[in-house]
């Protein structure tokens, strides 16, 4: 069922842009569902070429979402920026939750907690970032339904003067430090 292979889904504005005149070259009007990732590096306050490499190469190699019956949970994976600029992170969408948060795990009062974290993820030119449960990851409250192993679940992630990141996770079973993901969880 699962590929042992790594997944990454990467944007380049290049081939953004190929493949955007290549579906309206096919489907005339029909192209409108393909046009907003890359309607944001096309109307930033930035010059086109700031914004290019403000962006970078960002992906996303083995993105994943723990399993939930209900409630919250959240998605992990290596953020990779292939860029010669530092890439941040601002926020992140799903349809599968309401809200969704980008959070690190911090010591605080002898205690590790969960909070969002200030100035989003900020993924060093020619870098990684790694969202794993513990540390830095995609917090997702108020999911909508059920995911179980092997769920498919869409993700948008908002790039700081550039072109979003949009990805699919995998769900996956995950027992590890018994992390809940719940308000005021104390880790």
């Amino acid at each position: 069922m699962f590929s042992r292979h790594a997944r990454t889904t990467s944007y380049s504005p290049a081939r953004a842009a190929l493949l955007l005149a290549a579906v309206l070259a096919v489907g005339g009007c029909g192209a409108s569902t393909t046009t907003s990732t890359t309607a944001s590096s096309t109307t930033s306050a930035a010059s086109p070429a700031a914004t290019a490499a403000a962006a970078g190469r960002l992906s996303i190699t083995d993105p994943w979402v723990k399993t939930t019956k209900e409630g919250m949970t959240a998605a992990f994976g290596t953020l990779v920026n292939d860029g010669d600029a530092d890439v941040t992170v601002t926020a992140g969408a799903s349809p599968l939750s309401p809200k969704v948060e980008l959070h690190e795990v911090v010591e605080s009062g002898g205690k590790m907690v969960m909070r969002p974290k200030a100035g989003g993820f900020v993924v060093p030119a020619h870098g990684r970032l790694e969202l794993k449960p513990g540390g830095d990851h995609i917090m997702l409250m108020g999911v909508t339904e059920e995911v179980k192993p092997g769920a498919r679940v869409a993700f948008t992630l908002t790039v700081k003067d550039g072109a979003p990141l949009q990805f699919t996770a995998v769900g996956k079973d995950f027992a590890g430090g018994k992390e809940d993901y719940q308000p005021g969880h104390q880790g």
